[in-house]
């Protein structure tokens, strides 16, 4: 069963195929998926296939992905989850993003510091890893304000657009995660 969170203001929720809509209002944008690995979804059917992977994931255990819904009125402006899941290895990589209407409101940091307390108490992970494009401050910022890490750079690592691009890597641990929330 996908677990559903809560936080203050979000509820984090299983994405379904009534979800389409919504998700199609902010994946077709281009300032949305530009650092996503992906290119601007052009049609319904692509986020079609896209929630029946988020599905496929979960229940292979490959991955999560939860849609981040305003708790006052159910409205979808996001998503959130684990990508590259590896229970075996106690690890993982954190993906989101979010439709701009919803930008800096402190809505994306409310959602994955729940996911990554949920990986880290619920799943056992010890690590949570991060791929970001270098061009991204605002996601560099908001990882490494979470207490993240910058490990290194992977060149070459995502092709989007046709063209290759060099992605960051940042992590955080278990025990660091456990220390930031305890002060």
């Amino acid at each position: 069963m996908f677990p559903t969170l809560e936080t203050e203001r979000l509820i984090l929720r299983e994405i379904t195929a009534t979800d389409l809509n919504s998700l199609f209002e902010f994946l077709s944008r281009e300032d949305v998926t530009r650092y996503y690995g992906m290119d601007a979804l052009t049609n319904s059917s692509q986020v079609l296939d896209l929630i029946n992977l988020f599905k496929e994931n979960f229940q292979a255990q490959r991955g999560f992905r939860w849609g981040i819904a305003l708790k006052e009125n159910g409205k979808l402006i996001g998503t959130c989850g684990f990508n590259v899941f590896a229970p075996k290895n106690n690890r993982t990589e954190i993906g989101y993003e979010l439709h701009p209407d919803y930008w800096r409101k402190g809505y994306v940091k409310e959602a994955i510091s729940t996911i990554i307390t949920y990986g880290f108490e619920k799943l056992n992970l010890n690590r949570i890893g991060a791929i970001v494009y270098p061009e991204n401050i605002a996601s560099i910022s908001l990882l490494t304000n979470l207490g993240f890490s910058k490990e290194g750079i992977l060149r070459k690592y995502i092709v989007q657009g046709n063209t290759a691009h060099d992605t960051f890597v940042l992590s955080i641990l278990k025990e660091e995660w456990q220390m930031k929330e305890d002060v």
